[in-house]
Parts: structure tokens; C-alpha cells; sequence
């Protein structure tokens, strides 16, 4: 499966202060994590390696891209939110926003947008590159908002993928929108699940059923989660997004463009050209 260090977060190019590693190597398994542990152990794996993180994928990122996806999906030619020059003056929520690359471009569009990730350490590195708008340390499944304070919420790759229970998401993030809101946000391509998550040949050929959404866990030498991951089908999420109120308008899967050389985890040119590997879901709250 995917750690998050692989996945399309945010990231910078500006030299980040560098903590210590992780003092151990943990076990990956598959086994049940509910909504607690699943949250706490995100948390506490974003605090320990969100420096990381940071230095790993700055130079794909940059300070103030907005980046759906390892493909280099850019919302400046997808406009997923809508042109931008529909943007100023809008009430955006970025949702698992990282060091905020999304929310800084959103900020240049004249657009008011405010920055929330689970990791406090993450919003450090979004404090030391700066930007006006408000950062939020809070979990998506008790957004700390009151009923329809924005127009439009995003998240590239941030909680949907790692969250026990996605409609508690999804209705909250429905409940802080304002009627005709959009929100747009993209996962791993639940194809992949069925693959090892390796770039090379050696990630085309299916070693897990698709239908086991057992979820991934790496653990501790005593069984306690540090990292959690929970597979949805595509079926799946296009329910979850119907049941929590939105209006699916779009689903869309980039083809890996001929620019982009790069690896970033298990995502690659190879696999990018046969297989998806992410999926971009365009939801309306009527």
C-alpha cells in the first residue's frame, strides 16, 4: 500500500529544520483500525515525518503549486474548482493542506482560503513559508467551522485516504459549505490496491483482491498503529460522496503525461502508462 510520504501532499522547496527519523522499522500488516486509532496514529506518523516529507518532495512541488496528483495534475490547466478567475473574493477549505502549496496559490487568485491539517508539525513548515490566510490544527471529522462558512473545500490527497469512516468527512465537509459549494479531492486510484506498491515491473501484476478492504497498518513492536491506510473501491466512494449529500459531476483519472520522468513511491512512468493511479472526485452540495 501507499505511505503518505509517496501520495501527492504538499511540500516545499525551502530547506526545512530536519528532526530525527523514526528509531524503529515498523510491521506492515492488514488488520481492522477504526476511526481512533486510525486518527492518532496518522497524527503522530505526519508529526515524525513531516520534515521528511518536506525535503523528499519539494522540488516536484514547489512553495505555491497547486498539485492534484503525482501525475503533476495542475489545477492551473484542470480547473477542478472552476476557472480561476472565478476564485477571488471565494471562501476556500483546504482540507489535509500540508505546508499549504494549495492554499497560497488559491491566495493568489485572490481567493480566501484557509489551511487544515491533523499534523501539527505540517503547519509548522506551512508558519515558516508564510502566507495570509489562517492555518487550523483539527481532524476532517469535526471540522471546526460553523454551517456554511465556504464556497469551495479541495483536498490533494489529504484524510479521505486515511480516515475509518469517509461519510463523517464528507458530511462535515458538506456541512461547512454553502449551497452550490464544491469540493473537490483525490486518493490513490482504488485499482492500485490490487498491485504491489512498486514502480517497476514488478508492481504490474495483481497480488491482493481488489475487494479486500482490509486495512493497511504499519505497527509497533506491540501491535499499537503508527500509520494507517483504508482501502474504498470505486464503488464505494462514489456511494459514500452520494450518501453524505453531494452530487457527483465529474471523476477524473490523469494519464501520465510524456514531461514527467519522475518516480514518487509506488507511482512512476511505467505503471503510469498502463495502470491509473489517481482518482480526482468533483462533488456539488445542492
Amino acid at each position: 500500500m501507499t505511505r503518505p510520504r509517496r501520495v501527492a501532499r504538499k511540500s516545499t522547496t525551502r530547506e526545512p529544520i530536519i528532526q530525527e527519523p523514526e528509531p524503529f522499522e515498523p510491521e506492515a500488516t492488514r488488520r481492522a483500525a477504526g476511526t481512533t486509532e486510525s486518527s492518532r496514529a496518522n497524527r503522530g506518523w505526519w508529526d515524525r515525518n513531516a520534515d521528511e516529507y518536506q525535503v523528499e518532495h519539494g522540488t516536484f512541488l514547489g512553495d505555491d503549486r497547486f498539485v492534484w496528483s503525482p501525475e503533476g495534475l495542475d489545477e492551473v490547466e484542470a480547473e477542478l474548482l472552476g476557472p480561476p478567475e472565478d476564485l477571488k473574493g471565494r471562501d476556500v477549505l483546504e482540507i489535509g493542506a500540508g505546508a499549504a502549496q494549495c492554499s497560497r496559490w488559491l491566495a493568489a487568485q485572490g481567493a480566501r482560503p484557509v489551511a487544515l491539517d491533523l499534523s501539527h508539525r505540517q503547519l509548522q513548515h506551512a508558519l515558516r513559508i508564510g502566507g495570509p490566510f489562517p492555518l487550523v490544527c483539527a481532524d476532517a471529522g469535526a471540522l471546526p467551522f460553523g454551517d456554511g462558512s465556504f464556497d469551495l473545500a479541495c483536498s490533494a490527497y489529504g484524510a479521505l485516504p486515511f480516515v475509518a469512516d469517509p461519510r463523517l468527512v464528507l458530511r462535515e465537509v458538506r456541512r461547512v459549505l454553502r449551497p452550490g459549494g464544491r469540493f473537490v479531492f483525490s486518493v490513490t486510484h482504488p485499482v492500485r490496491w490490487a498491485f504491489p506498491d512498486e514502480p517497476g515491473p514488478e508492481g504490474l501484476s495483481v497480488s491482493a483482491s481488489y475487494f479486500d478492504r482490509t486495512p493497511y497498518v504499519e505497527q509497533d513492536d506491540e501491535g499499537r498503529a503508527v500509520y494507517v491506510e483504508h482501502h474504498r473501491t470505486l464503488g464505494d466512494r462514489v456511494r459514500d460522496i452520494v450518501a453524505s449529500g453531494f452530487r457527483l459531476v465529474d471523476l477524473v483519472e490523469p494519464e501520465w503525461p510524456a514531461w514527467n520522468s519522475s518516480e514518487w513511491g509506488g507511482w512512476s512512468p511505467l505503471r503510469g502508462s498502463l495502470i491509473p493511479g489517481t482518482a480526482i472526485f468533483v462533488c456539488v452540495r445542492d
